[in-house]
């Protein structure tokens, strides 16, 4: 099974968008050309073969990957993504990024990303649960706290991550409680990390409507994506008094201009698997979502869907970048000149990374922290990040995606520069 045996949501390479991001950033904030040819490429790839007794009795073979991008400033770290359509340039440019959000953010990591080519939602738990402990066994030598640290990411959620912890710590003989992130409380989790991505969501959305001097209830806010990042997301915009007019999933999308009941919407998608026919909502599509007229457009599902085809047509007065790579390099440009705000992924989703270094800090203490210090700290480090954006933003008189890459490859450009080039 591979990955282009799938019908991709990737309209280009998203590798070489990332290394063209790094090039125009390292043109605007002078770094040496020869930092940014190394950054640019990842440290290591790994891909292996996953072979899994399925449930019928037959062995399916699935592909997996591993990537490091860069460990400069400490042990990796990155989500693991369960899709049909990943790939591995995907993988790369996903490990990139999180070099850049973990650099922004000030936390002591680099960049790394996994992924299998899979349908989590075709495969039973016993099926799902083979495959993960298989995978970590290929990639078991890849991987540890003080290494590479792996965390959900699409298509993979806490159970998951227990079963790479238990496979992991039964492999070294012990329990292991840094060597991934985003666990079950049971087993060494962090409160305040399921919800972690979208609390640095409404963070980031409440810091830049007060730049403009806007509340969350004069707000309305359209959501792509009714995952894990998107429902809490749609919950919490909802209890700060935000309008929610439009909600997606992977099957199509419900809107109400007036706004959406959210406690009913998720009630709805837990009963009946979709969104669609949620009562009191309109069903659209997501593309027909992307466009609805909103404050806040909120793409929070894969990359891509904002491009230069519906960039022109696109509704909303600020975007912010819920997902990974939502909005190409083209539709970046239309969005400028138009006038639409823009706060980038590796700022706004970067919660559930701070939340997981917390995590990883708990586990290698073995103490852990109260939900409350845990909101506390998200916070505190994700509104600096910001002023400290919209700082270089207005220095550099440059949009907000490119002052904060500009902060992070600086940092990492500055570490490297430090260590050296060994031997």
């Amino acid at each position: 099974m591979s990955a282009t045996e799938t019908p991709t949501h990737l309209r280009e390479n998203p590798y070489e968008l990332a290394r063209s991001q790094l090039t125009r950033v390292g043109e605007t904030f002078g770094v040496d050309p020869n930092l940014v040819r190394v950054l640019g490429e990842c440290k290591k790839t790994v891909e292996v073969s996953i072979p899994v007794a399925m449930d019928d009795g037959t062995v399916s073979v699935f592909e997996g990957f591993r990537v490091v991008h860069n460990m400069t400033r400490g042990p990796a770290k990155g989500g693991i993504r369960y899709h049909p359509a990943v790939t591995r340039d995907e993988i790369r440019a996903l490990a990139m990024w999180m070099t850049w959000k973990c650099a922004l953010m000030g936390l002591p990591f680099g960049g790394a990303k996994g992924g299998v080519v899979c349908d989590p939602k075709t495969l039973s738990t016993g099926e799902l649960e083979r495959l993960t402990r298989r995978y970590t066994t290929e990639i078991i030598n890849e991987i540890g706290p003080e290494k590479d640290i792996p965390a959900p990411d699409v298509g993979t959620d806490s159970q998951v991550m227990a079963w790479i912890f238990d496979t992991y710590s039964m492999n070294v003989g012990h329990s292991v409680l840094g060597v991934v992130t985003g666990k079950p409380l049971a087993v060494g989790g962090s409160v305040g990390r399921d919800g972690a991505t979208a609390r640095g969501v409404l963070n980031c959305i409440r810091t830049a409507l007060q730049k403009e001097g806007r509340r969350f209830p004069d707000t309305r806010v359209a959501i792509q994506g009714f995952g894990t990042v998107g429902r809490n997301l749609a919950g919490l915009l909802a209890e700060e008094g935000a309008r929610v007019v439009a909600l997606s999933d992977s099957k199509g999308a419900v809107v109400n201009k007036y706004g959406i009941d959210v406690p009913a919407a998720v009630l709805h998608k837990s009963e009946h698997g979709v969104l669609a026919g949620l009562p009191g909502t309109e069903d659209a599509t997501n593309e027909e979502l992307i466009e609805f007229e909103c404050d806040v457009l909120v793409p929070a599902a894969l990359e891509q869907v904002i491009n230069a085809e519906n960039a022109p047509r696109i509704r909303a007065h600020m975007i912010c970048e819920a997902a990974n790579g939502p909005t190409t390099p083209a539709a970046d440009e239309i969005l400028e000149d138009r006038g639409i705000f823009v706060l980038p992924d590796v700022l706004a989703n970067a919660g559930g990374v701070v939340v997981s270094y917390f995590e990883w800090v708990q586990g290698l203490q073995e103490y852990f922290w109260k939900e409350y210090e845990v909101n506390a700290k998200l916070n505190d480090i994700v509104v600096r990040a910001f002023e400290e954006t919209w700082a270089a933003r207005e220095r550099f008189s440059t949009s907000m995606r490119t002052a904060a890459y500009g902060l992070a490859v600086q940092r990492v450009a500055e570490a490297t520069t430090t260590r050296g080039l060994y031997p």
